[in-house]
């Protein structure tokens, strides 16, 4: 089990301080609280693998917050959920290209031997391991709905 991405977190937190980048601080420290309460919740360590899961989650949570912000015309928080974004993203693994995604789901559709629709959740299991974290997984499902209909 490695903890790097944990230690990455702690030096980027260190730095933001000497730095005096009080945003950036606040969002790796918004990303430390959520990794340490899921380690208390389910008293496990959660390795990289895990923390790409929990800023995964964060990264939809703010992605969800910017439309509800953008149909209620609050410009000044979407700016914030942004900003957020991108600190977060400096932790994920390089993204996939949509070129990749497609040839995953291509993969995973001629592995699970998926035709139909209701085949989807075979097909997603493929996926999910690979592509978590570096790519918005609502894109994949809609590109895998796209070719099984």
């Amino acid at each position: 089990m490695s903890d790097f991405l944990k230690g990455q977190l702690q030096t980027a937190m260190k730095e933001a301080m000497r730095a005096k980048e009080k945003d950036r601080l606040g969002v790796i420290r918004l990303i430390l609280a959520a990794i340490k309460q899921r380690e208390v919740d389910e008293r496990i360590e959660l390795d990289d693998e895990q923390v790409l899961l929990v800023l995964d989650k964060m990264l939809k949570q703010r992605r969800e917050s910017i439309a509800q912000f953008q149909a209620a015309g609050r410009d000044d928080l979407v700016a914030v959920e942004e900003a957020e974004i991108v600190v977060i993203q400096q932790f994920m693994p390089e993204p996939l290209s949509e070129d990749e995604v497609k040839s995953l789901i291509d993969q995973a559709i001629s592995e699970s031997g998926a035709e139909r629709m209701k085949d989807m959740g075979k097909v997603m299991a493929i996926i999910k391991p690979k592509a978590q974290g570096r790519v918005d997984m609502s894109m994949v499902s809609k590109l895998i709905k796209a070719q099984l209909s």
